[in-house]
């Protein structure tokens, strides 16, 4: 492939598109303001230790998907494959503890080595909300219905199903555990080479297979909620409930898993039928064990992450340009005045554009392929008078406007 095409699994993202993306970020940067979550950003790239100890040797991340580079002797750093590891590093490495609880929302580039496939690629993007030190059910009933509000007010809530499911309090999670191994164990015969792996060390990742002969062995296998304990089945219900109460609608999957052991109590995905395969838009969850896993102090998080791109293709309106105000020269002698009147309207808050050079034919032609909402003229005649010729694109009116009241009769335009 010729070195002047992009990586496989990367593009780029041109302005429509950038504008479906940036819809999605605002939105989302809104709400979660709203929210009282505030913005930050992790580095791109962190020590790959920081992902190791998140993600676990166990998960496909880690074993197959990380880029990783030597940047010295016994050191390798790794562009960030997710955001939670970055924030809860920085949680740690910054002293954030003594703010909790720690409301956070980012944004950006996430890097996997994936197969490609739509709404999946190798450089994607993300929003990601995070709420660390807040044990109560209130926090996952909260950061549920940011994700619903940003899906909401995109259009797209309709589009996506909340899937729920509980993973129980470390005691639950340690019988199912012991449940799940005995069963697995009598189908080892049934079982991928990689399952066969996960058996010993992670056997709640063989429930996420995508092997074909896997999935006909987990279609049978036991049930998470058949070994909660009863603070497990209350905290699930309090959410629930709270859901409820917020009428925000969901479906129970007690399939839906988190490999990993810090995870606890909640995970959620909210899903969609209409991108083939990648069906996840937000997905999360409660893990009150992860600030510890990293070496920090014993501190309840929960939170999720959203695609992006997957958002973006979603999204039922295309979200337009802003229509500039074209502004035309005639004549070389007005080329200085047309120069200064332009950044004078942008100063102004207006979105102008001066054509860089042509015939009056020529510079309107740029002006509708543009989509200008009016043109502002200026010649000889407007010079003398210190106006400029207003005209009104979309109804083909026109008139002379002086320039000292010029701005007054663009309110319309802006």
């Amino acid at each position: 492939m010729s070195a002047l095409q992009p990586v496989r699994g990367t593009r780029d993202i041109m302005p429509a598109e950038m504008r479906r993306h940036r819809l999605v970020v605002e939105t989302a940067r809104a709400l979660a303001e709203r929210y009282g979550y505030q913005e930050m950003t992790p580095p791109i790239f962190e020590f790959t230790e920081v992902f190791k100890r998140t993600l676990g040797d166990t998960s496909d991340v880690v074993t197959k998907e990380m880029y990783t580079f030597a940047i010295g002797e016994g050191e390798e750093v790794t562009l960030r494959p997710e955001a939670t590891a970055g924030v809860v590093r920085a949680l740690i490495s910054g002293g954030l503890s003594q703010n909790l609880p720690l409301k956070v929302f980012c944004h950006g580039p996430m890097f996997r080595h994936e197969r490609p496939q739509k709404g999946r690629y190798r450089q994607f993007h993300q929003i990601d909300v995070e709420l660390l030190g807040v044990a109560d059910p209130l926090g996952d009933i909260e950061i549920i219905a940011l994700g619903a509000a940003i899906l909401d007010t995109l259009g797209l809530r309709d589009k996506t199903t909340l899937e729920l499911n509980t993973l129980g309090d470390p005691e639950s999670r340690k019988a199912y555990r012991t449940a799940l191994v005995d069963y697995f164990t009598d189908h080892k015969d049934k079982l991928s080479a990689d399952s066969l792996d996960r058996l010993t060390r992670n056997p709640l990742r063989i429930l996420d297979s995508k092997d074909e002969g896997d999935r006909k062995v987990v279609a049978d296998a036991p049930l998470f909620g058949d070994y909660l304990n009863q603070a497990s089945v209350d905290f699930f219900a309090a959410v629930k409930e709270g859901l409820d109460a917020l009428g925000i609608g969901y479906s129970l999957n007690p399939r839906l898993v988190r490999g990993l052991d810090y995870y606890t109590h909640t995970a959620f995905e909210f899903t969609t039928t209409a991108l083939g395969a990648q069906g996840a838009v937000i997905a999360g969850g409660r893990y009150d064990g992860l600030v510890e896993t990293m070496g920090g102090p014993s501190v309840p998080g929960v939170g999720w992450a959203g695609g992006i791109e997957r958002m973006a293709l979603l999204l039922s309106t295309e979200p337009s340009a802003p229509r500039p105000i074209a502004v035309v020269p005639i004549g070389a002698e007005a080329a200085a005045a047309a120069l200064k009147l332009t950044q004078q309207l942008r100063g102004a808050g207006f979105v102008a554009d001066l054509g860089f050079s042509g015939n009056v034919g020529k510079r309107m032609k740029r002006a509708n392929k543009l989509g200008a909402c009016a043109a502002l003229l200026l010649g000889e005649d407007e010079l003398a008078q210190n106006a400029a010729t207003l005209r009104d694109l979309d109804t083909g009116e026109q008139e002379l406007v002086s320039l000292e009241s010029l701005e007054e009769r663009l309110t319309r335009f802006r």
